[in-house]
């Protein structure tokens, strides 16, 4: 039997609160992070079944106890492909409890990594992640391999404190830059802006994340019951996807800069000493470059750059990205940090 499938309008609240009850005796919450939903309901028009996309994600998908086993979810999953398609995304991707995995992987959607117990990250490529470990592995290179990630929203001499003392103690440094469009600095501009950062370190190879290096917008906190496990949860399935690509690439460590005042960071960076290790790779914690005492951030940068500081913005940020910043090019990037409410925690 074909049930109707309607989009549910972001000011609907009844067909909201319908999907919220499908969710939660599945345990779930409804994402804050969704640009589209669905909901099917069956001939009396009661609400049957949901789901859910952000970006070129899937998520927050339930169908009722009383129509499980009747292929609802196979057509939830082909609507929002089809919406999906429609925008122009064809690359998807998903995160799922283990016990659904099964039951995506019939539908298409094939392994990536998996925290066991918890979630399990999947795409509907065959070959996408493993193209891309193909692709990062002709630019290997012999000796001594470290990396980094980093976002920099914008590139600071935080960043580049960073960049510059792993690029020392090592042969290759590949650094990764998240590739997500969802910062205040569009990825254009920070990968320009880190690219020139780090021009003269000569063994710097810098890398698109693409959607494998997970990012705070995409990971998926619905199912995880607090903040704690949320973040738990990401650091655990960002380093599972980690350790591949450091295989790839023969990477036998990793810099980062701790973070002594963010308990996200510094609960990442417990996690990551713990686990990396066991894959091979050091977890190097570098402390933070300071100005005036204080730590430099990204954060700061753009505070000084909503409030029109330019001065205190050249002390943080290396000459390339004073430039940047300081040039007409840049105003459409300052006026959108300048129209943003929060710009220290975007």
């Amino acid at each position: 039997m074909a049930y109707a499938i309607s989009e549910v309008r972001p000011t609907d609240k009844r067909a909201l609160a319908q999907v919220d009850a499908l969710l939660s005796r599945e345990g779930i919450r409804r994402d804050n992070s969704l640009d589209y939903t669905c909901i099917m309901y069956d001939d009396d028009w009661n609400a049957i079944a949901t789901g859910s996309c952000f970006g070129n994600t899937l998520r927050c998908f339930a169908v009722g106890a009383e129509h499980q086993g009747e292929g609802l979810l196979n057509e939830i999953v082909t609507h929002l492909t089809g919406v999906q398609a429609a925008r122009g995304n064809f690359h998807l991707f998903l995160y799922t409890k283990p016990d659904a995995a099964k039951f995506f992987a019939d539908l298409g959607f094939h392994e990536i990594a998996r925290v066991p117990g918890t979630l399990v990250f999947m795409e509907n490529r065959r070959d996408g992640f493993a193209g891309y470990l193909r692709a990062l592995e002709k630019t290997r290179r012999p000796g001594k391999s470290a990396a980094v990630v980093m976002n920099a929203n914008p590139f600071t001499l935080g960043h580049r404190f960073l960049a510059e003392t792993a690029s020392a103690a090592c042969d290759t440094l590949h650094l990764f830059m998240v590739s997500e469009d969802a910062s205040l600095v569009p990825y254009a501009v920070r990968k320009r802006l880190i690219e020139a950062g780090t021009a003269d370190l000569q063994n710097v190879v810098p890398h698109d994340s693409g959607a494998y290096i997970v990012s705070n917008a995409t990971f998926p906190s619905y199912f995880l019951k607090d903040e704690a496990a949320v973040i738990k949860g990401q650091a655990r399935l960002d380093l599972q996807v980690f350790a591949k690509i450091a295989a790839a690439l023969g990477v036998t460590a990793r810099y980062v800069g701790e973070e002594p005042h963010s308990q996200v960071t510094g609960l990442y960076n417990q996690i990551m000493k713990a686990e990396l290790p066991k894959a091979g790779v050091e977890c190097v914690v570098l402390p933070r470059k300071e100005c005036g005492g204080a730590a430099i951030s990204a954060s700061a940068a753009r505070q000084c750059i909503k409030s029109g500081d330019f001065d205190a913005l050249r002390e943080l940020v290396p000459p390339t990205t004073y430039a940047y910043f300081t040039s007409a090019e840049a105003a459409p990037v300052i006026e959108r940090i300048r129209r943003a409410a929060d710009v220290a925690h975007y």
